[in-house]
C-alpha cells in the first residue's frame, strides 16, 4: 500500500493594530504560496516577529482585507499580541 500525502500550501496572514484608532486588530495582508512567502520575507526584513499557527491562519484568511478580526478570535489573537509585545520589549531592553 502506498502512502499519499497532501502537499502543504504555505499561507500567511498579517495583522495590524493601532491602539489609538483600531477597536480590534485587522487583517492587513494575506496570501498563499508566493504571496505568503513575500509576506513572511517582508516581516523578517522589518524585524517583525512571526507566529506559526496553521489553524488560526485558516480562520483569519476568511476575513476580508482591512477588516477587523471577528469577536470569536479576540482571545486567541490577544494572546499572540501579548507575546509579541513581550518579545518587542525584550528586544528594546537588550539594545
Amino acid at each position: 500500500m502506498q502512502s499519499m500525502t497532501t502537499p502543504v500550501i504555505r499561507k500567511a496572514v498579517a495583522l495590524t493594530f493601532d491602539r489609538e484608532t483600531d477597536p480590534a486588530p485587522r487583517v492587513s495582508a494575506k496570501g498563499k504560496r508566493d504571496l505568503a512567502e513575500r509576506i513572511i520575507e517582508l516581516a523578517q526584513e522589518h524585524d517583525i516577529p512571526l507566529h506559526k499557527d496553521a489553524d488560526l491562519v485558516d480562520l483569519l484568511e476568511k476575513v476580508e482585507l482591512d477588516t477587523h478580526i471577528p469577536l470569536e478570535l479576540y482571545a486567541v489573537v490577544a494572546e499572540i499580541f501579548a507575546y509579541l509585545y513581550k518579545v518587542n520589549n525584550n528586544r528594546k531592553a537588550t539594545t
